[in-house]
């Protein structure tokens, strides 16, 4: 009987993680955008949030996400450029 490896290759691992983390970031975001629905209201006794402070927070999220999926896809587009460079030059062996 054949023996199996127990560890994926590190290249393929690191992919699989990324897009892990890539599939994660829309519920991160989410999850981000809700915390104003947290914050206190007018009516309530101790003061408010100003609607400004509220949009500038979502803005400020927004591009947060956006840097970190451009950091994402830089990353994956890297490994993915040297798994084809591998696979080009075993096939040329």
């Amino acid at each position: 009987m054949p023996k199996q490896q127990m560890f994926l290759e590190r290249k393929g691992y690191r992919m699989r993680r990324l897009m892990d983390a890539v599939r994660l970031v829309p519920i991160l975001g989410l999850g981000l955008w809700m915390v104003p629905l947290l914050w206190s209201h007018p009516d309530e006794p101790g003061g408010s949030v100003s609607i400004s402070s509220a949009l500038t927070y979502l803005f400020g999220v927004w591009f947060v996400l956006i840097g970190v999926v451009l950091v994402l896809w830089a990353k994956t587009r890297f490994i993915a450029s040297e798994t084809m460079a591998q696979t080009s030059d075993d096939a040329g062996d």
